[in-house]
């Protein structure tokens, strides 16, 4: 979670959203992919943190899905984000702050919980909540 951190800080120093993603192989520590929100930089809605990170990662892997393979990421996915981490089969999601406005996961759709969710992960939410959480705030005030 903290090279999640990290790309969320390097993002808010772009002036995007500090939200970063990290894909991992559990079962030998290797950490496939990296990013954070780009969605200004590319001028590109989809350009979430966990969606370059879900590519990146299928690019190393030279596959279209990641069985297996966990997302650590600062924020609560919002409902693209997890479609595309369903689609990737990924194993395990942790995440950070609760998003009760834009999250999909244990708010708002509740994306994993729908009967036409094809793979639902393990999710784990609120790990180290308070830093991700003052990570946006922070963000967002100087923005007012």
């Amino acid at each position: 979670m903290e090279l999640a951190f990290a790309e969320a800080e390097a993002a808010a120093r772009r002036g995007e959203v500090p939200v970063g993603a990290v894909i991992v192989d559990p079962a030998t520590g290797t950490v496939l992919a990296r990013a954070g929100n780009r969605t200004e930089e590319l001028n590109d809605p989809s350009a979430h943190a966990e969606l370059l990170a879900i590519r990146a990662a299928c690019a190393t892997v030279g596959e279209p899905r990641l069985p297996g393979h966990d997302l650590y990421v600062t924020l609560e996915p919002c409902a693209l984000c997890a479609a595309a981490i369903s689609f990737a089969r990924l194993r395990r999601v942790y995440y950070g702050a609760y998003d009760p406005k834009g999250g999909a996961v244990d708010h708002g759709p509740r994306f994993f919980a729908q009967h036409t969710c094809h793979h639902a992960p393990d999710v784990y939410g609120g790990i180290d909540e308070r830093r991700a959480g003052a990570l946006l705030r922070d963000f967002f005030k100087t923005r007012r």
